[in-house]
């Protein structure tokens, strides 16, 4: 019994087992052919995505082709040319009046190169003014052969754009696009003359928007772009995608003096306010508060009492009568807003300021014994030769290298600081071991009320005077000192 039960189940269990192959045979090939299914499905919507991405790529293409078409044939090669004087001698042997019974120094021509665009078809053109700064001679090459030798209409150094002129017509031109309504991954184009290399158009993308704090102009506001500006760059345009210009290529940043990615461009909007005013009146009228300000760090929001706020500009100084004297702003205030727009640092308020029109109203958002207030300021115009360019400052710093000592303008609260009564000219802050100025004799805490002719009530009439040195290859100084008043003559060493 027990054998024939044992012989039943494994009958049972040979046919089970025959069957389980088969369900597992079926079941194999339904499920091959089910993935074999899938695959086809991906690998077609593979195919369908690629093709797809293919497509956007290609109309991409095409709409930066066409734009660099557009577009080109109103961006210009800009040429410079200047003579300058070069002392072939490692020592300064002019100081001997043996030496200088001969004749003037030599001279070479030193030329410059960079880009800009049309605007008008009767012949207007936009750059840098660092593109063709103390240019003797602008010759503009255009796209199609042409040359054309240029005439200045005006320069501003602060914001560093400058209007040329060509006798030329029907044109081709560039507008300008809004730069306020740019977004941070746009694409856009940058067109130049790169080492040269006419007409050279660059791809990229908006980076940021509002850069300052760069230190390459007095106005920063800078679109910040991904898109390749080398040497040459400078000042040609750049466009979105619908052809606009939204900015004016200025600057890069980089280590070795070539592209590495981060490139500067000053926006449209302020492009073209300048430009408009250079145009119809030869100069750029300049917004004025009156008021000396300073970077707010946490050192100093800690001793002042400012909780929670970590960026602003605090005002260090307030001038008599000034519009911001009217409106009642203080010492040690600090402006966290202007016209709605957030105030990081002292640089940027500068910038506002600046690019305002006198006569305008502003609202300035205040921090004052840690509360904020609203002040409404009328624009006023600043006092003639206010402003100082960076360019100029670096030029008079060459200048002040060589004679060895820097200064500083003298204010009220300075001269306070220091205990002089002398409030007017320049103070000198440093002198330069073994150099001229040293040898004079000369020491920080002295007032130069004189440079070369020039009296000195401020650092413009000092930068004005020491303009002449150039020339003259001397510097004579007008210092008081301990109640009294003596000249000083110092040599440039080379130029």
């Amino acid at each position: 019994m027990r054998s024939t039960v044992w012989w039943h189940f494994r009958k049972y269990k040979v046919i089970l087992l025959v069957l389980l192959f088969f369900a597992l045979g079926f079941a194999s090939k339904a499920f091959l052919e089910k993935s074999s299914f899938k695959s086809r499905l991906i690998a077609q919507d593979g195919e369908r995505i690629n093709q797809e991405s293919l497509t956007h790529a290609i109309k991409l293409s095409e709409a930066f082709s066409y734009l660099a078409e557009k577009t080109a044939s109103a961006v210009v090669y800009i040429e410079t040319e200047r003579t300058v004087e070069v002392n072939p001698f490692p020592f300064d042997f002019f100081r001997d009046p043996f030496f200088r019974n001969f004749p003037s120094l030599p001279r070479y021509r030193e030329r410059g190169a960079g880009s800009g665009f049309i605007i008008s078809s009767d012949g207007y053109i936009v750059t840098n003014n660092h593109v063709i700064q103390n240019a003797q001679k602008i010759t503009v090459k255009l796209l199609d052969g042409r040359s054309f030798s240029a005439e200045k209409i005006g320069a501003d150094p602060l914001s560093d754009v400058a209007l040329l002129k060509i006798n030329a017509n029907n044109l081709p031109t560039l507008s300008f696009g809004d730069s306020d309504l740019i977004k941070t991954g746009e694409w856009v184009i940058a067109i130049g003359n790169p080492f040269g290399l006419t007409h050279t158009i660059t791809v990229g993308v908006i980076s940021a928007k509002s850069r300052s704090g760069i230190g390459i102009s007095d106005v920063e506001d800078f679109i910040q772009t991904d898109a390749a500006i080398n040497p040459g760059n400078s000042g040609g345009p750049l466009i979105n995608l619908k052809g606009e210009v939204i900015g004016m290529n200025t600057a890069i940043f980089s280590r070795s003096g070539g592209y590495m990615g981060i490139g500067f461009a000053i926006p449209s909007n302020i492009v073209k306010t300048v430009v408009e005013q250079l145009k119809s009146k030869g100069k750029v009228e300049r917004g004025f508060l009156g008021i000396t300000i300073q970077d707010l760090t946490p050192n100093l929001a800690k001793v002042l009492g400012i909780k929670n706020v970590s960026d602003g500009a605090v005002i260090t100084e307030v001038m008599p009568n000034s519009p911001a004297y009217k409106a009642g702003l203080k010492e040690k205030d600090v402006v966290v807003g202007f016209n709605g727009k957030t105030v990081k640092n002292a640089l940027e308020l500068k910038s506002y300021i600046l690019l305002s029109k006198p006569g305008t109203e502003v609202v300035l958002d205040v921090i004052r014994d840690n509360k904020l207030e609203k002040i409404k300021v009328i624009v006023g115009s600043p006092p003639e030769n206010a402003f100082i360019s960076k360019a100029e400052l670096e030029e008079a710093q060459e200048i002040l290298e060589q004679l060895g000592f820097y200064v500083e303008e003298l204010t009220p609260a300075l001269a306070k600081r220091l205990g002089l009564k002398q409030t007017k000219g320049v103070v000198i802050t440093e002198v330069i071991p073994e150099s001229p100025a040293d040898y004079a004799n000369l020491t920080p805490g002295m007032v130069i009320d004189e440079v070369n002719g020039v009296k000195v009530n401020n650092l413009k009439d000092f930068l004005k005077g020491l303009k002449k040195a150039v020339k003259s290859k001397t510097v004579l100084l007008g210092i008081r000192v301990n109640g009294g008043r003596r000249l000083v003559s110092l040599s440039l060493e080379e130029m």
